[in-house]
């Protein structure tokens, strides 16, 4: 296979990750014979000072022209005014919305040689597996906002909005990505509040009971999933919500596995390149160091291989390499607990020579 595959390194701590990535994926061509293609462009803190746009044209153009795109993180200390004009995080929005890039899928699973890793205790965590799909184009990060009024009277206001459409494709590929696993399906919402959330969960209702029946279904609200992910996360298979609530649970059981270091995600679309990056941020204070973990980074280049180029076996063989390298003992600093560990590179390294082997 020949496979254009945009990278996108951002700021702090991306670049470094996102090089290791290109190692693995470039191990992976050597040993598939395939032949994979880099091209590097900007987006994020850097694009500002270089182009004073989070998101060139060139960027976009780069990105839809190619099989796939590699993100790293974007956003720092250096950008957080809120008072600028524009931020780094604009260009992230931006581009989902671009791409049409609907869909967010955040696997959350525990590698066994992690498990003691985790600040929970091991009876709790053994055993979660859990597929979140996180609505990414709509709900209130795109909805209509302003501020106005000054002293007491200063207000601040960010709509939440959704229609029937966009909880349907969200909630159907939720719904086929549970055929694929256990078969069990949880939406999040809080319908008990929220207006959008009485039209999500009465859509969402309608899609499984006419198109998929055969799937467990169930409802659970967003107050209450934020509790049951710390004390009984093996109880959930599939997870779909909202943009705003998938934002913040993926974020809190990213902790089950004890470190955001190993969170790969993937933003898909109907059609065109999926954009795939780790969940964590841009970790300014470690940027420069050597000493970042590049293994969510590594595991988002396999869900790039399985999702875009439909390189199942590669995909594979890079999940398998991850786990040998843990089962050897290496540790970078973010999940040693404070023995040995082992650098950005090094890490890296391990791993590429364990899918040459």
């Amino acid at each position: 296979m020949k496979a254009n595959i945009v990278l996108l390194p951002g700021d702090g701590i991306g670049p470094e990750i996102v090089d290791q990535a290109v190692r693995v994926l470039e191990a992976v061509a050597t040993r598939f014979q395939h032949s994979f293609s880099f091209s590097s462009h900007l987006i994020g803190g850097i694009s500002i000072d270089r182009s004073g746009d989070p998101l060139p044209q060139e960027t976009v153009d780069a990105c839809r022209a190619s099989d796939a795109i590699l993100l790293g993180a974007v956003g720092g200390p250096k950008w957080d005014d809120p008072s600028a004009k524009t931020r780094p995080e604009a260009g992230l929005l931006k581009i989902r919305k671009e791409l049409g890039l609907f869909a967010n899928l955040r696997p959350i699973r525990l590698f066994d040689q992690l498990i003691d890793s985790s600040p929970l205790r091991r009876e709790i965590i053994e055993g979660t597996d859990i597929l979140f799909l996180r609505e990414l184009t709509g709900g209130i990060y795109f909805g209509e906002s302003g501020s106005g009024g000054s002293g007491d009277d200063e207000s601040g206001y960010q709509s939440m909005i959704y229609t029937a459409g966009e909880v349907k494709r969200i909630v159907r590929l939720a719904a086929k990505a549970a055929q694929g696993r256990d078969n069990r399906l949880t939406s999040v919402d809080k319908a008990n509040v929220l207006e959008p959330s009485r039209l999500w969960r009465r859509v969402a209702a309608q899609v499984m009971a006419e198109e998929f029946p055969e799937v467990q279904y169930d409802v659970v609200l967003v107050d209450a999933m934020a509790m049951h992910l710390i004390n009984r996360p093996r109880d959930f298979d599939v997870v779909v919500t909202g943009n705003m609530f998938g934002d913040i649970l993926t974020d809190e059981a990213s902790m089950l596995p004890g470190s955001l270091g190993m969170l790969p995600s993937a933003s898909l679309g109907e059609g065109g390149p999926g954009l795939y990056e780790p969940i964590h941020g841009s970790a300014p204070d470690i940027a420069g160091q050597g000493i970042a973990n590049p293994l969510a980074t590594v595991l988002a280049a396999a869900m790039l291989l399985r999702h875009s180029l439909s390189l199942t076996e590669e995909a594979d063989a890079v999940e398998t390499a991850v786990e040998q390298v843990l089962a050897d003992g290496l540790r970078t600093a973010d999940l040693a607990r404070g023995t040995d560990s082992v650098g950005t590179e090094a890490m890296g390294s391990a791993v590429v020579q364990r899918l040459g082997q």
